[in-house]
C-alpha cells in the first residue's frame, strides 16, 4: 500500500497528488482504525422525465431535468455542466451497485476540491464536458511526494519520465487504466472529461460492496480516495453545504 512520507501543503493539487496516491491502494485497513464521520446527508435530484414517463431505461444515461439543473447550479455555484456529470454519475453508479447509496453531492464534492469542478488555473468545462486547459499535477518526482516513474509514456500527462495526476478528478495514469469509466457513451474513457472522470469517481467510491448511507462506509470511500484526515472532513463538509442547499429526498 502507498503511503505518503509527509503531510503535504493542503491545496488544490497538492489534495489531487494525495488522491492519485491512495488510488492504489485497493484496501485500506487504516479506516477501520479512524473514528468514522457520520455520512453527509444524501441530496435529492429531479432527472429528466423520457418520453415513456420513466426516469430511466437500460442504456440511457440518466440526466437531471433542465430546471432542476439551473436551479441547483444557481444555489450551489457548481457550474451547470459539471452538476449534470455528478448527477449522471452518482445515478449510473446507484443503478449499477444499488447497495452503493452514493449522492451526487458527495461526487460533486471531490470535485471541487479536486479541481474546483474542472476550473482550475481559470479554466471552464465546454459542453462536451472538456476543460478549456488540460489539468495536470505537479510531477510525482519525490520531491514532496513519493515518486512514481512514467507508466504511459507521457499520453495523459505529457511526461515521459514521471507520472502526473490528471484530469478534473485528479486520476494517476495507471489507475485509470483501472479505474477509467465512459461516462458520456462516445466510446472513450477520457480523464480530461468530466463525465467519463465523475462516472469513474463514483464507480471507485462505492467499490468493494461500500453503502455510503452509512458512517462507516462514508469515511472508508473517501479515504480510499485520499488517505487524509483534513481531505475526509473537506469533503463531508462540502457535500454537506451541497445538500443543504438544495435539499435532500424526502
Amino acid at each position: 500500500m502507498l503511503r505518503l512520507k509527509r503531510r503535504v501543503v493542503f491545496s488544490l493539487f497538492a489534495v489531487g497528488l494525495i488522491t492519485a496516491f491512495s488510488f492504489w491502494a485497493t484496501h485500506q485497513p487504516g479506516a477501520d482504525a479512524r473514528g468514522a464521520l457520520s455520512a453527509p446527508p444524501r441530496a435529492g435530484a429531479k432527472l429528466e422525465m423520457l418520453s415513456t414517463g420513466i426516469t430511466t431505461a437500460v442504456d440511457v444515461t440518466p440526466s437531471p431535468d433542465a430546471q432542476w439543473l439551473i436551479r441547483a447550479a444557481a444555489q450551489t455555484g457548481i457550474p451547470a455542466r459539471a452538476l449534470r456529470a455528478y448527477v449522471a454519475a452518482a445515478a449510473t453508479a446507484n443503478d449499477s451497485a444499488p447497495d452503493c447509496g452514493i449522492g451526487w453531492n458527495t461526487v460533486a464534492a471531490v470535485g471541487f476540491v479536486e479541481s474546483a469542478h474542472g476550473t482550475y488555473g481559470g479554466g471552464s468545462l465546454n459542453t462536451a464536458g472538456q476543460s478549456s486547459g488540460p489539468i495536470v499535477g505537479p510531477s510525482l518526482n519525490g520531491a514532496g511526494f513519493a515518486a512514481i516513474a512514467d507508466t504511459d509514456a507521457g499520453a495523459l500527462d505529457g511526461d515521459a519520465r514521471w507520472d502526473h495526476a490528471v484530469g478534473p478528478m485528479q486520476f494517476i495514469p495507471t489507475t485509470w487504466q483501472l479505474a477509467g469509466r465512459d461516462g458520456n457513451g462516445d466510446g472513450t474513457a477520457d480523464p480530461f472529461n468530466i463525465d467519463d472522470a465523475a462516472l469513474s469517481a463514483a464507480t471507485y467510491l462505492c467499490a468493494h460492496g461500500r453503502d455510503l448511507s452509512t458512517a462507516q462506509g462514508w469515511t472508508d470511500a473517501i479515504y480510499s480516495y485520499n488517505q487524509s484526515d483534513p481531505y475526509i472532513r473537506q469533503v463531508r463538509a462540502q457535500a454537506t453545504a451541497y445538500a443543504a442547499k438544495t435539499g435532500t429526498p424526502e
